[in-house]
């Protein structure tokens, strides 16, 4: 009897085998769509742009890091970066302090077009200024479009966290395309970095809630690694602007402790607290990196990390200085070397070769359109001021050659006089805007800016002048105005006139004002052709005893100098101290000042045979 397979439940054998056959083409198109799907997810994580980091140190000098050359502070996370990545020689700031640069890294402007041109809210004038400062905004503005929102419009999930010092209410880093605003608010600095983190009796956003005695920069890491958990899955811009390594320079004290032990090197750096500022603030971009490490998308994460201007290398605000920009010239606040040239470590898997380098001058106005290029957005050339910097990263082609300019229509608290600067090729060239003097420099083979060529290259030098002009023009960078307050260098209460080398203008090529914290004096006195003057003013007239602070290294005395007001002339004869930084003080003679109001004094070397002339810290008239 034939069994009815539909009643049996029974297929013949030909149907079971058939059956067996669908199952099997059926479990192999579901392992195939399996493979498909994680082949889709695979391309569409290929296809995601990538996530941006953009690390920010505040005051960290060209020369602070390991991997540039420091031999003083440890920084095993930054170096390890530029093993794997790209590390720049010669990248700049787009000023020599830090909102102007913030806002050039906002928006990818110079700060002149922004006019936005000092910290804020700014150096309040002084009656000691022969120019006043333009008026400047007080703010980002809100019509200016940010590289956060830029990259929201992309799809990315953005996130401020640190230092915003780019306004207040109104214009707040969530008014500048952030979706996430930690620790941001208008002020430039922290009262302290061990909680509670609060300034003129408000927290910090998003920082009320912290365990007493919490390091700020540690915290600002915490906030990164878990923005970074919860966006794990698409595309994110992390914008990180650490306090550090900005006054005051306070550190966790174990650290500090570590660097006191240690034989502190008769070297330019040897700071311990700023030292270990710097460390934490370099443990901290290792916690980023091992989250992205752990979140398995450090292959899909570009990570940028850079400093707003040279590193602080003068007293402000402690005892001793922050930092050694050296072989650069000077610091923060200066339109030198030292002021604005800044580390720079790209790190972009699969394209970027590890360790390698790029000595091509690169600027703060050139991350907006490379983080932008990076992910496929490219902003319009009209929009910005930079350019992408991608063909260097990729290794597949020079930039077009462009000039770089500065304007820093400011005096600044560390002694920076108002100019502006280019720097096209391997040339420089530094305007300072109360006394007109112009200085050239070959910075590519004279990095400590130590030679002037004006008078070797004055066709070159006028000629860099006439495009700086330019240049100020085309992005209607504001002008200082004559100060009608100008009081230079007034009387104490008992009459006497104190001038001081921070205070000469120096005529010449050589002549300088070396600043403190290292010496604090007129130097690089080797031509007997350069001089300095003083403007003073007298209220009272009469006879004055004229004092000088002077040094001289072993077998350079001997030069003659005359000093002199008006038709008065002072002979001296410059006596060997045994040192350039050896002062004595010295009574030279007698100047009578016939009426009160404002007087010029000049010193002018009349023979020099030896290296120098001398060094000369101060001038001081007492009356008789």
């Amino acid at each position: 009897m034939r069994k009815n397979s539909m009643n049996s439940g029974l297929l013949p054998q030909s149907a079971t085998c058939s059956v067996h056959v669908c199952r099997a083409s059926c479990f192999v198109l579901f392992v195939a769509g399996l493979f498909s799907l994680a082949a889709s997810a695979a391309r569409a994580a290929d296809e995601r742009p990538p996530n941006i980091i953009l690390i920010v140190a505040d005051d960290l000098g060209w020369a602070d890091l390991n991997c540039y050359g420091s031999k003083y502070h440890r920084t095993p996370e930054l170096d390890r970066l530029a093993r794997e990545g790209m590390r720049f020689t010669q990248a700049y700031a787009a000023c020599p302090v830090c909102s102007p640069t913030r806002a050039a890294l906002m928006t990818g402007k110079y700060p002149a077009r922004l006019h936005l041109t000092d910290w804020l809210p700014g150096r309040a004038d002084q009656p000691a200024q022969r120019m006043l400062r333009p008026p400047f905004r007080q703010e980002l503005p809100l019509e200016e479009v940010t590289l956060a929102e830029r990259l929201r419009d992309a799809g990315y999930a953005t996130a401020h966290i640190g230092k915003w010092h780019l306004g207040g209410a109104g214009f707040e880093p969530q008014k500048q395309g952030f979706d996430i605003n930690i620790a941001g608010n208008p002020a430039g600095s922290t009262r302290s970095y061990f909680a509670p983190f609060r300034r003129d009796g408000q927290f910090f956003p998003g920082l009320d809630e912290a365990p007493e005695g919490e390091y700020l920069t540690d915290r600002l890491s915490a906030e990164a690694e878990k923005f970074i958990e919860h966006n794990r899955d698409r595309p994110f811009f992390l914008y990180l602007p650490h306090f550090a390594v900005h006054t005051p320079l306070q550190a966790k004290p174990d650290i500090v402790d570590r660097y006191k032990e240690q034989p502190r090197p008769a070297l330019p750096q040897n700071n311990p607290t700023y030292a270990a500022m710097l460390e934490s603030l370099d443990e901290g971009v290792g916690r980023v990196m091992k989250k992205l490490d752990d979140t398995k998308i450090a292959d899909r994460t570009v990570v940028i990390f850079t400093s707003d201007n040279g590193g602080l290398a003068t007293i402000e605000g402690d005892k001793t200085p922050s930092t050694s920009n050296a072989p650069l010239r000077e610091g923060k606040g200066y339109l030198y070397e030292g002021g604005i040239r800044v580390p720079l470590l790209v790190r972009w898997p699969g394209s970027v070769r590890a360790a390698s380098t790029c000595d091509v001058p690169v600027s703060s106005i050139d991350l907006v359109p490379t983080i932008c290029e990076i992910v496929g957005r490219p902003p319009e050339k009209a929009q910005v001021d930079g350019v992408s910097v991608v063909p260097l990263l990729k290794q597949t082609g020079p930039l077009e050659p462009r000039p770089l300019f500065w304007h820093y229509p400011h005096y600044s608290n560390q002694g920076g006089r108002p100019g502006g600067a280019i720097r096209d090729g391997n040339d420089k060239l530094i305007e300072f805007y109360d006394t007109g003097r112009t200085e050239l420099f070959d910075v590519q083979n004279d990095s400590g800016e130590g030679t002037n060529l004006i008078e070797k290259f004055p066709e070159k030098a006028a000629q860099l002048a006439a495009r700086l002009r330019a240049w100020r023009q085309s992005v209607a960078a504001q002008d200082m105005r004559p100060n009608p307050d100008y009081h230079p260098n007034p009387p104490a209460k008992d009459g006497s006139i104190t001038l001081a080398a921070k205070s000469a203008d120096v005529h010449g090529v050589m002549l300088r004002f070396e600043p403190l914290p290292h010496k604090n004096t007129l130097g690089y006195w080797v031509r007997p052709d350069d001089w300095a003057s003083w403007e003073f003013e007298a209220t009272k007239p009469g006879e004055f005893r004229v004092e000088i602070l002077q040094g001289c290294g072993t077998g350079s005395g001997g030069s003659e100098v005359e000093f002199a007001v008006g038709e008065q002339k002072l002979l001296v004869t410059v006596e060997d101290t045994g040192g350039f930084q050896k002062f004595v003080r010295r009574e030279i003679g007698t100047l009578k000042l016939d009426q009160p109001g404002r007087h010029t004094l000049t010193v002018k070397p009349l023979k020099k045979p030896g290296v120098a002339v001398m060094d000369l810290r101060e001038v001081k008239l007492v009356p008789k």
